[in-house]
């Protein structure tokens, strides 16, 4: 069967989800056998000003005009509506799409507290890939800019995760459908968005470039300029080129080449076409003098200072009126690398006077007389700027458009200069917005003054905002290029905090990392547990309370354990505790020395207390089982001010101490991580293994969950005074969230839902092998790993055969 789906460019509703489905589906299927057509240019869709209503055609003529009906004929006709068994899930979830359009702010919160929930565990709301429910949902809430708003406040941040996604899937269709709406490319920029397109761009013609200088390794704010070069060359179907910038001897190095080809590869950012700059150092050399024979250019033997001064003031230079025969062979010494020729500099003649400050006659070429080229060897000695070489390879290289930081638009003025001064073809320039985050160096000149200091470990140093750094403290890759493509290609300066992405990482690593025990060695104290036998006794026990896919894990139980001091010190005598996934016990004796340091402990197994009624729930060690000696490192912000400024010496505002070591020995179960896995030592945080050594102990990473706390440096004297000042307002907040959900506008994941989606998800029901977890109140600990008991192959009065986690 074929369809035929038409869709005026003027229609009020952008029927996105048809649109996606659609797009979607002429990706997937072989153009011979396609169930439909979507015509118009590369994606096949037909945008026609004649149709009133956005239609679907079957082959018999007939026409279908609902948008979700729309889409239940093309996910059948594609066959992604789901399995059988999943078809009522499906059309519940259609169902809510049009019932989100009605829903007023209270009802489609919850809605969306629902959905964040269903996402948490899962990319798709039915099975493994893409149905009707997905672009049915997807399609509800980027129609709704009342849902838009409410996901601004980022309190949903696995629905937003999946709008971007779709997004994503979709966006070439939805670029196709606006511009036919208009006949001019979009210019204006949005930030969180790519719906706008380049300008002057053609599908399968756009060729985009990413140029990193090889004098550092890539950190965040280079990672976002080479996806949104990526990103769009996809978008149109054309093509991303690679080039090393590579024109400053002395700063730069292969292991840097290197290691950016690789970071660029972890990112998923790969190209047939990588070049470098030194590749084109005679054209680039022949243009200078082309320049100079035009009159365009000038050398120029003022000291540095006074030359400053003079652009400064808007002042011509002395030379600017050389005769072009003395340019050239002030040139010629320059290349040769002489004493003489290094007194020299070879600047563009435009107008000393400009209110542009670039434009004032800049320097385009400079000796380097004594360092060699790390590819070139001594085969140069002089070498041009940046400001010189970008313009002429672009040409050279048929980029259509140069997408950079808006830290260069001033050079842009200079950059279209040099390209019509040279007769050459000319790129499109788009400017996005710099990313900046508090307390974080980005400036590679800043970064590489630490390395040589011996501040920090290298440049893969988990202070460091480098790819290596952040990915070496725990970020996942995937984290970090959804959270960069949420930012999208806005021409505002963002500043951020952390707090965001380390959440976006806690949400996604959270569901899929193990649970281990450790506890600190400072003041360790040990309790003994009447009740318990003598010998060990071994248990299997969920790796992940609400992950059975990741296994088991043998934990040891023992009439002797440890207990961390902070946890001792807190125990009342009489006090019942809960010994996270034994049981309770009851306090019956603390001994404490005069310090009021906790030096021995004493228990009553009290197996059958509820673990619901006890205030405190501790993590434990058998004290007669094998352990394994760990260094939990954490880290501070290096520099204790927000932002630095460019007059800002960097050693003033260096964080005294920024690592944090602490002592500790784990159960035996972590010695089945290997270097690089996340995991999480419970009630302690997330952490990743940085090393094993030899001796068989490990040193960990904790990795940053996002919280507020974490976004200041400890450094900070003024942001550190006025976060102690916010417990109370914390408090009154938290009282008021309270109550909002006392009335029911922020309902918890076992709350009855408002449409027929969530209330297919009851508790009783499985998602994918998993029930819906019921929030506890010890931890979640929830049943979600299915319903078959641990075999005890031993009678034992040592814990419950059913176990307290169920």
């Amino acid at each position: 069967m074929s369809f035929n789906l038409a869709v005026p460019p003027a229609a009020k509703e952008v029927p996105y989800g048809a649109i996606g489905i659609a797009h979607y589906l002429s990706t997937k299927s072989d153009p011979a056998t396609a169930p439909f057509e979507y015509t118009n240019v590369d994606v096949h869709t037909e945008f026609s000003d004649d149709v009133k209503t956005a239609s679907l055609k079957a082959a018999d003529g007939s026409e279908v005009a609902d948008f979700h009906a729309m889409l239940s004929i093309l996910g059948r006709a594609g066959n992604i509506a789901g399995q059988s068994e999943d078809k009522g899930l499906v059309e519940a979830y259609q169902s809510d799409a049009i019932a989100m359009g009605k829903q007023s702010f209270p009802d489609l919160t919850q809605s969306l507290n629902k959905l964040d929930d269903v996402l948490y565990l899962h990319a798709f709301l039915v099975g493994y890939a893409p149905t009707v429910a997905d672009f049915a949902i997807w399609s509800a809430l980027k129609s709704s800019s009342l849902a838009l708003g409410i996901l601004k406040k980022n309190q949903h941040l696995n629905v937003v995760r999946f709008i971007a996604f779709f997004d994503t899937l979709a966006q070439p269709a939805l670029q196709a459908h606006a511009a036919a709406k208009s006949k001019k490319a979009s210019t204006k920029t949005a930030s969180g968005g790519f719906n706008m397109g380049l300008k002057n761009a053609e599908q399968g013609k756009v060729v985009t470039r990413f140029p990193p200088e090889p004098s550092g390794y890539l950190h965040i704010g280079h990672v976002k300029a080479a996806m949104l070069n990526d990103y769009f060359a996809k978008m149109y179907n054309g093509t991303l080129r690679i080039r090393l910038d590579d024109t400053n001897p002395v700063k730069e190095d292969v292991e840097y080449q290197d290691v950016i080809l690789e970071d660029l590869k972890m990112m998923g950012i790969e190209s047939k076409l990588i070049t470098f700059t030194s590749d084109y150092f005679q054209l680039l050399y022949d243009k200078a003098i082309e320049m100079i024979k035009l009159g365009k250019a000038y050398t120029d033997d003022t000291p540095a200072e006074e030359l400053k001064a003079q652009r400064f003031s808007r002042q011509p230079s002395k030379h600017r009126d050389m005769s072009v025969d003395e340019v050239l062979q002030h040139f010629e010494e320059m290349s040769k690398g002489t004493e003489e020729g290094s007194r020299w500099v070879l600047r563009a003649k435009i107008d000393y006077a400009s209110d542009i400050g670039t434009m004032r006659d800049p320097n385009i070429y400079r000796v380097v007389p004594h360092a060699d080229h790390h590819r070139t060897g001594k085969q140069w000695k002089v070498y041009p700027l940046y400001d010189f070489c970008m313009p002429i390879v672009d040409s050279v290289e048929g980029v259509t458009h140069a997408l950079r930081s808006n830290e260069y638009h001033e050079r842009n003025p200079l950059y279209n200069w040099i390209v019509d001064t040279l007769g050459m073809r000319k790129a499109e320039i788009w400017d996005f917005g710099r990313m900046n985050f508090t307390y974080t160096l980005l400036s590679k000149r800043k970064l590489g003054k630490l390395v040589e200091a011996g501040s920090v470990k290298g440049w893969d140093d988990p202070r460091f905002a480098t790819v290596r750094g952040i990915l070496r403290r725990g970020m996942t890759v995937d984290t970090l290029r959804e959270f960069i493509l949420l930012q999208g290609p806005s021409q505002s300066v963002v500043n951020l905090q952390w707090d965001q992405i380390w959440s976006m990482n806690k949400q996604r690593i959270d569901p899929i990392i193990p649970r281990i025990t450790a506890c600190e060695k400072k003041q360790l104290v040990k309790a003994v547990v009447n009740g318990a036998p003598s010998a060990v006794e071994y248990k299997d026990i969920p790796r992940h309370a609400k992950n059975g896919d990741l296994g088991t894990k043998r934990v040891a139980f023992s009439d002797e354990v440890y207990i961390d001091q902070e946890d001792a010190k807190s125990f009342g005598d009489g006090e019942e505790i809960t010994l996270m996934a034994w049981g309770n016990a009851i306090v019956k004796s603390k001994e404490v020395n005069a310090e009021g340091v906790a030096t021995a402990l004493s228990f009553d197994l009290h197996l059958e207390g509820d673990f619901k009624k006890t205030k405190k729930k501790v993590t434990w060690l058998s004290a007669k089982n094998e352990l394994v000696n760990v260094k939990l490192m954490d880290y501070d912000y290096l520099i204790n001010k927000p932002r630095l400024e460019e007059s800002d010496n960097i050693e003033d505002h260096l964080t005294p101490v920024t690592e944090f070591i602490t002592e500790a020995v784990a159960d035996a179960n972590v010695k089945a991580l290997k270097k690089g896995e996340r995991f999480q030592f419970e009630r302690k945080g997330y952490f990743i293994v940085d090393a094993i050594n030899a001796d068989g102990s490990y040193e960990v990473i904790k990795i940053p969950d996002g919280r507020v706390a974490s976004t200041i440096s400890k450094g900070d004297e003024k942001a550190q005074a006025k976060q102690a000042a916010q417990p109370k307002r914390d408090k009154r907040e938290k009282k008021d969230k309270k109550d909002e959900k006392s009335k029911g506008s922020a309902p918890g994941v076992t709350d009855v839902a408002p449409s027929q989606a969530m209330e297919y998800l009851s508790l009783s029901d499985k998602t994918d092998g998993f029930e819906i977890p019921v929030k506890s109140k010890m931890y979640n600990v929830a049943n979600v790993v299915g319903d078959e008991k641990v075999d005890v192959d031993v009678k034992t009065g040592m814990y419950k055969v059913d176990p307290v986690y169920k």
